[in-house]
């Protein structure tokens, strides 16, 4: 059976616009955090393309067209994440160009051996653990919005939280389509757990890099403050990775945020409403969280 989210699954073109000189330090009172963020983002043109690319690989071999039509949506939304991405990045890269270079090419080179080395069960099974862990990290975001992107920069606040409220959207998808080809336990753990530190080793890689450049990873105060971050979110996120290993899991049975649905609502009022909250006022329900 498909996911039965096709009716709720939106492709939308929320028209973003970044500053490239606060790019680096978006959220100016938590810039560790700000390159946590930058770094996940440097990842996206080269994981999303590879996610998208498997999935397409796995479409002749479902016979169920209520999922073949749910996987379609699924590419279509995550093109729409990579190339806002991109154009993010394109305005950090001008800051940091020979840095973000060096970086881009390792994750360039990760997701093409993946493609090219691995067999289509390990790439589902990688696309699924990511799936998983987006889903996670998207309740943690949005629970913790407030203290995560309190006062920062609308346009980059605007950005991650449109891609993890239609990370959330879309949570079914991968997950049916392994159930659907593999059905595996074992595969869907090994992908969880394969995709979970590859990413997060490339995450660190990528920040420890841009918070050298900026002089701070040998400062003591700044150290200190990312831990803290860190923590934070470890905190938050480990009881929603733990949930995903029962073998009864089933990405459905985790329920949406309002403020996620809250969201969803707004766009179908007003289509750019999503690229310019404010970040004063995110505790407050959604309309009031808008940019004047």
């Amino acid at each position: 059976m498909g996911t039965g989210d096709a009716t709720r699954m939106t492709v939308r073109r929320v028209p973003f616009a970044y500053r490239r000189e606060t790019a680096a330090h978006w959220n100016a009172a938590r810039p560790e955090f700000s390159q946590i963020v930058n770094s996940a983002s440097l990842a996206m043109p080269y994981l999303e393309p590879y996610l998208i690319k498997t999935m397409r690989e796995a479409r002749p071999l479902i016979t169920d067209a209520d999922l073949v039509r749910d996987l379609d949506l699924y590419c279509a939304q995550e093109s729409t994440h990579y190339r806002q991405h991109r154009k993010f990045n394109d305005e950090l890269k001008a800051l940091r160009p020979e840095t973000i270079a060096e970086h881009e090419s390792v994750l360039a080179e990760d997701y093409a051996r993946l493609g090219r080395e691995r067999s289509l069960r390990f790439n589902l099974a990688y696309a699924e653990g990511f799936e998983s862990m987006a889903l996670a990290i998207g309740h943690m975001l949005i629970e913790d919005r407030e203290f995560l992107f309190g006062d920062a920069e609308s346009a980059v606040t605007s950005l991650v939280l449109w891609h993890f409220v239609e990370e959330i959207e879309h949570k079914n998808v991968t997950f049916d389509v392994f159930k659907h080809l593999y059905g595996s336990h074992v595969w869907r753990i090994a992908g969880l757990v394969y995709a979970t530190f590859h990413i997060m080793a490339r995450t660190r890689r990528g920040y420890h890099a841009l918070l050298k450049e900026d002089g701070l990873w040998k400062d003591f105060r700044s150290r200190l403050a990312l831990a803290r971050v860190l923590l934070r979110i470890f905190g938050k996120l480990a009881p929603k990775l733990l949930r995903i290993l029962h073998p009864g899991y089933h990405p459905s049975k985790v329920a949406d945020p309002s403020w996620m649905t809250a969201w969803v609502k707004l766009y179908e009022t007003s289509a750019d409403a999503g690229a310019r909250l404010d970040t004063s006022r995110l505790h407050e329900p959604l309309p009031a969280a808008l940019s004047a």
